[in-house]
């Protein structure tokens, strides 16, 4: 069964906080966990499919019992009911047996049992956030590492300038036409229709060629219907640019032309449809518009339209960020200084393997949402993908070894109020925090309600492997570091004379195989005058 029920269903969760409903999607725990969910799932479903198979048996003996008689007594040259037993049997049948077939609560218990189970665990499973959240993963994963949707779809992480797997994974799972087509009506809902003419195309060339599922959520028809609205919209916003431009008017009407391939694929894709749907009155009213734009407006031409990614919040770093999400690094020494400016240095073997477990068991139970500064405030936000906790010395001893440690590399206080709680970050469906800075940018950051200055630096432990994906990207210092179990990557936020350091901009690049932890360690100003302007960094 491929469909988005079987892509999806493992975002499922049992036994987790109220608070972290709907947001499962944020931690990759959140997903292993769910596996056991589904498990619990299929042990339900496995009991119903044997009660109903018992049914249908007793149906099927009934039925046989029945088609003998009419294939045997009731085909005798002699009239039937002249037998008085045979007569009877038939009042019999007619009058109580095939009722008790007909209106047997069996079915209806059995699916009541089954029902009951799932509800049991309704509100343990992912709501409609997850799902969208899920759906961005993909959409992510597919513009930072530049990845071919075809290929995606089919298990494959190929990058659309590179034939050969960005990573190839052991086992690979593909998408469904019905998987591709929610992921396609996220971005719709969004009017995000780069995306969805993309997710679109694969859910229309699927659904083509395979039988509709009772599970699915979406047909060809649907996919049809949102795939030709979405070029027409994409036609129409790229259009709107143009005309709103003043510089490019000359140039509006060879771009027009440029675009009406797709307006003719649009109108092929609106007669496809009616083909399955004649009736359908909205479809009809399309094919008018779309033959009236290319009859009055424009000839006819086989050229295609540029799809083009829509703008974010990010998009003046949004280039260099992905460049170097792409880069999988080098695998430095057991302590190299990777960067002069900022100064950034990698220490390996920081924490053991066994102190790493310790670290994400007793965070677990304290995952959140994360949050980032908002004004006076903190929110959750859509650049950051994963769940947090705050771990203080007391919670185990290997909290407090660690703080040692970090002293002890740094020379730097770790203990509150000299720095904030070891934060445990687990990454979540294409996890990833967009370009940002550590230390506080504004005086009304709540940072400063600590009452302990600035964020002078940061530590940040590598947890757990990643396969692929997920490494640390500093923007305008352009490099990235990759992820390296076990090690521990420090840098300082402020220049010397306590002004925020603008090469540290950086971000953590979506994860695209693996479950991401680590854990941050945020050490401020107060009373680290002297050990700042003294700092690792000889070359400052």
């Amino acid at each position: 069964m491929c469909s988005c029920f079987t892509l999806f269903i493992v975002l499922y969760l049992l036994n987790m906080p109220d608070e972290s409903f709907g947001e499962m999607f944020t931690s990759m725990l959140s997903v292993n966990q769910a596996v056991s969910a589904e498990r619990k799932l299929i042990d339900h479903l496995i009991i119903y499919i044997e009660h109903e198979a018992q049914r249908l048996e007793d149906i099927k003996r009934f039925f046989s019992r029945v088609t003998s008689l009419h294939d045997g007594i009731y085909n005798e040259p002699s009239d039937p009911i002249a037998n008085p037993i045979a007569a009877f049997k038939l009042v019999k049948r007619l009058k109580s047996e095939w009722l008790n077939v007909v209106h047997s609560t069996e079915a209806e218990e059995n699916i009541k049992v089954l029902r009951e189970d799932y509800r049991r665990m309704e509100s343990s499973l992912p709501k409609l956030e997850d799902l969208r959240g899920a759906a961005h993963g993909l959409m992510r994963l597919q513009d930072v590492y530049n990845l071919h949707v075809e290929s995606l779809v089919r298990g494959h992480f190929q990058q659309i300038s590179d034939p050969v797997d960005f990573y190839k994974l052991s086992v690979s799972d593909m998408l469904s036409g019905d998987d591709c087509f929610l992921v396609g009506k996220v971005a719709y809902d969004l009017e995000d229709y780069y995306h969805s003419v993309l997710w679109f195309e694969e859910a229309v060339r699927l659904f083509r060629g395979t039988e509709w599922s009772p599970e699915n959520e979406g047909t060809l028809e649907d996919a049809l219907d949102h795939l030709a609205f979405s070029h027409f919209k994409e036609i129409k916003n790229q259009l709107k640019t143009w005309i709103t431009s003043p510089h490019r008017r000359c140039f509006f009407q060879a771009d027009l032309n440029s675009k009406t391939g797709n307006i003719s694929h649009a109108l092929s894709l609106s007669r496809e449809l009616l083909l399955h749907d004649p009736m359908n009155r909205r479809v009809h009213f399309n094919v008018e518009k779309y033959e009236k734009l290319l009859n009055e407006n424009l000839p006819a031409t086989s050229s295609g339209l540029t799809l083009k990614r829509p703008d974010g919040i990010y998009l003046r770093t949004r280039n260099a960020y992905e460049q170097l999400c792409q880069t999988k690094g080098s695998q430095p020494i057991r302590r190299e200084i990777i960067s002069l400016q900022p100064y950034v240095v990698l220490f390996h073997g920081f924490v053991t393997q066994a102190e790493a477990k310790n670290i994400r068991k007793y965070a677990m139970p304290g995952l959140r949402r994360s949050v980032v500064a908002s004004g006076m405030n903190q929110a959750t936000a859509e650049y950051r993908i994963s769940k947090s906790a705050w771990l203080k010395e007391s919670a185990h001893e290997v909290v407090g070894k660690l703080d040692q440690r970090i002293t002890l590399v740094t020379g730097l206080n770790v203990q509150p109020p000299y720095a904030e709680y070891l934060q445990v970050v687990n990454y979540g469906i294409g996890g990833h925090y967009e370009p940002h800075f550590d230390h506080a940018t504004s005086d009304s950051s709540p940072l400063y309600r600590l009452k302990t200055g600035n964020r002078v630096a940061t530590i940040m432990i590598y947890l757990s492997p990643v396969q692929a994906g997920g490494s640390t990207a500093f923007i305008y210092a352009n490099f990235s570091v990759p992820v390296v179990q076990n090690a521990a990557l420090f840098w300082w936020n402020l220049h010397k004379n306590g002004q925020g350091n603008v090469d540290t901009l950086h971000a953590g690049c979506p994860v695209i195989v693996g479950n991401k932890w680590v854990a941050n360690k945020w050490v401020h100003e107060y009373e680290q005058e002297f050990r700042r302007r003294c700092s690792l960094n000889p070359e400052e």
